[in-house]
């Protein structure tokens, strides 16, 4: 078996369909078909259930499945970490929170590149829920988040600060310059991150828990909205205060003290559990400690 074989073989297992991942890959439908084939008559066992016009795994395919990711990911590690010069060469697969892409990850992205500029980095958005699965099927090498503690069976954490959540609003907005607390949020129209942000569940559920429901005027995952509508007047803005640092200084956003819970949240770089530190990703990590 070949590894381009197991790696269309993920490719039809995460799609669905032979055609579907023929384009994905960009290859002639012909190709996927015979590559399968192939891997099938080498098992002596059928991977895909075909029923006219749908496949599904079959029992062997499913535990097939993370044989094939784990060799697929030691390839890729092998290209990454196997070379007779310092310098790494490859692809590196990053997951990173959208926060965190305002202002600190582009200058630590661009510290990695001139440092190792044979390296390219592919970068993903990503979200706490599906940050272990990522890592498990090998879509990504690392993740550079903003989260509660990840602490998951799957992962291991190589690094992580503590952050902090703040609440913004415009300069003449009644509550500015005020210390609040969970009490003063009753009635106030708030601009929060979108349902999958794990911001947003800790606010709400702390206000929930001291009898008030959110007055929520707008969510949305982009933090550069949310400054903008906070900083027009039309809410409180609760938003990692790393997001916020310019505005704070030219003064169209002002932090209120707040004096309610604690919203504990780090910085963190996340890898899977059996994932080889290669040179790359102890490179970045190494990048990361110094930039923040």
């Amino acid at each position: 078996m070949t590894i381009t074989q197991l790696s269309t073989f993920l490719k039809i297992a995460e799609l669905g369909s032979f055609s579907a991942a023929a384009d994905s890959l960009g290859y002639a439908q012909s190709t996927v078909t015979t590559q399968i084939k192939q891997l099938e008559e080498e098992l002596g066992c059928v991977l895909f259930e075909r029923l006219g016009k749908t496949i599904s795994l079959s029992s062997a395919g499913e535990r097939l499945i993370p044989y094939a990711e784990k060799m697929f990911q030691i390839e890729r590690d092998i290209r990454l970490d196997v070379t007779g010069e310092d310098d790494p060469a490859g692809v590196l697969k990053l997951g990173v929170s959208e926060s965190l892409c305002i202002n600190r990850a582009p200058r630590i992205l661009m510290e990695f590149n001139k440092k190792h500029p044979r390296m390219e980095i592919r970068i993903q958005f990503v979200t706490h829920e599906v940050i272990p699965e990522l890592l498990q099927k090998g879509e990504l090498d690392m993740v550079y988040t903003i989260n509660p503690l990840i602490e998951d069976e799957r992962t291991r954490n190589l690094y992580k600060k503590r952050e902090s959540l703040g609440f913004y609003v415009s300069p003449d907005h009644p509550l500015a310059g005020k210390c609040i607390r969970e009490k003063d949020l009753r009635d106030v129209p708030l601009l929060l991150t979108g349902h999958n942000c794990s911001f947003r569940h800790m606010l709400v559920s702390d206000l929930e828990k001291n009898g008030i429901t959110p007055d929520i005027m707008l969510e949305t995952s982009s933090k550069e909205t949310l400054k903008q509508f906070a900083a027009g007047g039309f809410g409180i803005a609760f938003i990692p205060d790393l997001t916020a640092e310019t505005e704070t200084e030219n003064g169209k956003l002002i932090r209120l003290r707040w004096k309610g819970n604690d919203f504990p949240v780090y910085s963190q770089v996340i890898i899977h559990k059996d994932k080889h530190r290669n040179k790359a990703i102890d490179g970045l990590v190494e990048i990361i400690k110094r930039g923040c």
